[in-house]
């Protein structure tokens, strides 16, 4: 395999060396999220000038930097998990202030993303010690590329990460319910193992769309969307569903799903107000957003 990236290797050095790579520094490094393809040539050069790579596991990490053709020995890989990061961060800063480079790599994809590293960069940059950020694959950013998904209006756009909702029935459903106000996208991770539990629970977003996207940049990777209540049965239609690793975004709610009644109740004040007063009051009673309101308001007028 390594003889795969020798070129690329090259065209790294040829491309980044000629920045400058202070030493002293933490590298935050993103890795691929399946697809070894999808490195960057300046993350290549990094990971095969650093000192010391700090890793969530350690084997994984050996098993990258293999395939990549780059060598390093075990005592320069430190293990710095979810376990242990408070603690192997003051190993990490006693290397920087050693004058070493640190890289600092998860398991897949952007570290401090769900993943550990956010503590390690806080610590370092508290110490007053330069983190580095070196972008990359992200499940979140690939997955929201392709969603499809653009505010309407102001209230709308953009999106809210939360990440893995807890393994616990009734904080997951409590979680879900606060979710199902939120007018923006929302972006979920899941593991294999609790995605059934998880499309469970989203069935009572009922039409509320949703996208995933299963072994993102993997050979069998597989990009869907459809409404929250058709989920669980989506993934019944094929045991193959159930595998790899799931990222979700909730598409923004329709203002009818954001509230129920928010477009009847919108109706029967713009009867009795001017449109603004009938917005503004009906954001009060619905919770909904006013911009949006004001938005299905001006549709409402032009079918009088």
């Amino acid at each position: 395999m390594s003889a795969s990236y020798s070129s690329a290797r090259g065209a790294a050095r040829e491309a980044a060396s000629s920045q400058h790579y202070p030493q002293g520094a933490l590298y935050v490094v993103a890795t691929p999220i399946g697809n070894l393809a999808d490195i960057t040539l300046r993350a290549l050069h990094v990971l095969e000038l650093a000192d010391v790579i700090a890793c969530e596991d350690t084997r994984h990490t050996q098993q990258m930097l293999r395939a990549y053709g780059i060598d390093k020995s075990a005592g320069q890989l430190l293990a710095v998990h979810q376990h242990n990061e408070s603690e192997a961060a003051q190993t990490v800063i006693d290397r920087l202030r050693q004058n070493l480079r640190v890289a600092y790599v998860s398991d897949a994809g952007t570290p401090g993303i769900s993943d550990p590293g956010a503590r390690l960069a806080a610590v370092t940059t508290q110490q007053g010690l330069r983190c580095i950020p070196l972008p990359g694959a992200s499940s979140v950013t690939t997955l929201l590329s392709v969603a499809g998904i653009g505010g309407e209006s102001a209230d709308t756009s953009g999106f809210v990460f939360h990440g893995f909702l807890s393994s616990k029935s009734t904080e997951r459903a409590h979680t879900i319910g606060v979710l199902a106000q939120e007018p923006r996208a929302v972006v979920l991770l899941e593991a294999p193992h609790r995605i059934e539990a998880l499309a469970q629970a989203l069935a009572v977003l009922g039409d509320r769309q949703l996208t995933l996207g299963r072994e993102l940049t993997k050979q069998f990777e597989e990009i869907a969307t459809m409404s929250a209540g058709q989920f669980s049965a989506w993934l019944q239609a094929d045991a193959n569903r159930l595998r790899g690793e799931f990222a979700l975004v909730l598409h923004p709610a329709a203002i009818a799903a954001q509230g129920g009644d928010a477009v009847r109740i919108l109706t029967l004040l713009m009867a009795e107000l001017p449109l603004k007063s009938a917005v503004k009051l009906a954001a009060e009673i619905t919770g909904q957003p006013r911009n949006a309101l004001y938005e299905q308001a001006l549709l409402l007028k032009k079918q009088d």
